[in-house]
């Protein structure tokens, strides 16, 4: 499905400027921002970071196993 805001002649889209290397943004369209904004799409990366963050981006090591009992004698 093709989207009305890009232009078949100019070959570049109104909304997001492609082909163009970089997305097309403009401060003076705050509601604009705000529907493109980090977080409107899927971030595959950036969705898994404060996760990694708290493990201070430990990779490759072998999660302690979890005893039976401790859950119930912290509380």
């Amino acid at each position: 499905m093709r989207r009305r805001s890009f232009h078949l002649q100019k070959s570049r889209c109104s909304a997001c400027a492609y082909p163009a290397a970089r997305l097309r943004k403009y401060n003076w369209s705050e509601k604009a921002l705000r529907r493109k904004t980090t977080g409107t799409g899927r971030m595959r990366y950036l969705r898994n970071v404060p996760r990694r963050f708290k493990s201070n981006f430990t990779e490759g090591t072998q999660a302690a196993p979890r005893r039976k009992g401790t859950a119930a004698a912290a509380s």
